[in-house]
């Protein structure tokens, strides 16, 4: 609905491992790439803008440093462990409490880049973070319980407003 929506801008981020698995959906070789059909099909269903989370994932790596750096400086708890895999946090917040001092406190590369989305791209084109949505391609289903902490929002907008799976993305290819 939300790109058939005129008043909202629908931009789409597909994580790196989602420009191999697609083509897998559509019976090519595995371990194709393609990349350029992915952005094509994105385009044609009509996202506005097309995004590699690879980009926040640097974000992500640069602040997790950042983390560390302040740890080792400051005594803080170590290991750290890097916060990406949503699946991981929840176990320690279900299984390890004792320990949730140890993943890093920085958003997973998708929530970062939706943060930024919903920030700073807001801003430099002139789009109301309320009108912006945000979808993630993601090739693991725990990034939608992801999306919806709500930590990761503010009361008006959340920073990733949908998670799709490469699979979901597929049958909306096909669909078209």
């Amino acid at each position: 609905r939300a790109v058939n929506d005129p008043e909202k801008t629908v931009i789409v981020q597909t994580a790196p491992a989602v420009r191999v698995a697609l083509g897998e959906e559509f019976g090519m070789e595995p371990g194709t790439i393609v990349t350029g059909k992915m952005v094509a099909a994105l385009r044609q269903l009509g996202f506005a803008k097309v995004f590699d989370t690879d980009f926040a994932a640097d974000l992500t790596i640069i602040e997790e440093a950042s983390e560390l750096i302040h740890r080792l400086q400051h005594g803080g708890r170590l290991p750290i462990l890097t916060s990406c895999c949503p699946a991981w946090v929840k176990f320690f917040e279900h299984q390890f409490q004792d320990l949730l001092d140890v993943p890093s406190s920085c958003k997973s590369p998708h929530e970062m880049f939706g943060a930024i989305a919903k920030t700073y791209y807001a801003e430099k084109f002139d789009i109301d973070p309320e009108k912006l949505v945000v979808v993630s391609v993601m090739p693991c289903l725990s990034k939608k319980n992801e999306a919806a902490r709500p930590e990761l929002g503010d009361e008006h907008t959340r920073n990733v407003d949908y998670v799709i799976t490469t699979r979901e993305l597929g049958m909306m290819i096909r669909e078209t």
